[in-house]
């Protein structure tokens, strides 16, 4: 297959409003966030880890059904978009199989993985009817992914928030598409409507967008943290894997501000991760950021910053069609 080619996509990732899936923020996602997502034409998702206690899942996944529901009802013309749970599927997450069983039970239309691929929670999803996007950050982990049963692969490439790749996202989306025709979302650094053309000319399906929903009213995080989004740029962002044990993008005033110098920062070791205490402990005080920020200028509703993008990706698209032919 060629970048130009047509992907194969599921009828649930067909006809989005948006090319646009909203990543699930850790700590930061809520159904606050996942609904205005959703209802302003974004898939929108969650990390079922975001829910504690591990009950509260019950509850939001009943609150997002409901709402998305509701909204479908009153306006038939304008359906909201699907929604996505993410589910750690490293081996000190003790809730997977509980977060799980809740996702069958109501049904969630995609199913985000990370951090491991297991044929058992691809087929849980598949069971209902459910589809699975798996995070990568290199072509060999991709392969592994779909070979386990993904439907569909995330590129995480470089400049991502969070946990991120190294790859320039031209090489690793190129690579991918070379052998897999589903469905393909590229994340790294994707902040305004034309970075998700470009993401879109590349050969991608969607463009996977997190750091710009941080700045937003309905995200679940401090006054702080998102003046911290607004006022930073690329060269505020540190690459560092001393966290959680997996290497991320970090905003480094947040490194400073736990006494940390972010450009001496010591390396973890990998093998003693424990991801969901280190990461829920660490990311209240280390903010995950992306490279993309310096587009992002304001704190505003997600309805308003996704009506932005769509006006910057119609009017990017308009240039791309005034190019001379060649």
């Amino acid at each position: 297959m060629t970048s130009v080619q047509m992907s194969k996509l599921p009828p649930v990732l067909q006809n989005l409003p948006l090319p646009i899936i909203g990543s699930p923020l850790f700590i930061i996602s809520n159904p606050k966030l996942v609904i205005a997502q959703c209802t302003s034409g974004v898939l929108g998702a969650m990390p079922a880890l975001n829910a504690r206690p591990a009950s509260q899942l019950d509850e939001w996944l009943a609150e997002i059904t409901e709402a998305l529901a509701a909204h479908n009802r009153a306006n038939p013309l304008r359906p909201a978009a699907p929604f996505a749970i993410n589910q750690i599927v490293h081996k000190s997450n003790d809730r997977l199989e509980q977060d799980m069983a809740l996702c069958v039970k109501y049904k969630v239309p995609v199913i985000i993985t990370s951090l491991g691929a297991r044929e058992e929670i691809n087929q849980a999803a598949h069971s209902y009817g459910g589809v699975v996007l798996h995070d990568i950050i290199n072509n060999r982990f991709a392969h592994k992914a779909v070979e386990k049963g993904a439907d569909g692969l995330i590129a995480v490439a470089a400049g991502a928030g969070g946990h991120a790749g190294v790859k320039s996202p031209f090489a690793l989306i190129q690579e991918i598409r070379q052998w897999f025709d589903g469905p393909l979302a590229l994340s790294g650094a994707i902040a305004n409507g034309a970075s998700v053309l470009a993401a879109l000319a590349m050969g991608a399906d969607f463009a996977y967008i997190g750091s710009a929903f941080i700045a937003t009213h309905e995200a679940r995080a401090s006054d702080a943290y998102k003046q911290g989004i607004v006022e930073g740029t690329s060269d505020d962002i540190v690459y560092s894997n001393l966290f959680t044990g997996v290497h991320g993008n970090y905003l480094a005033q947040s490194i400073r501000a736990a006494g940390l110098d972010p450009e001496n920062l010591p390396v973890s070791d990998p093998s003693k991760m424990n991801f969901a205490n280190q990461a829920a402990k660490a990311w209240k005080d280390i903010w995950g950021s992306g490279q993309g920020i310096g587009a992002i200028r304001s704190v505003r509703s997600t309805a308003e910053l996704v009506d932005q993008l769509r006006q910057e990706y119609r009017a990017a698209r308009s240039r791309l069609l005034a190019l001379p032919e060649v």
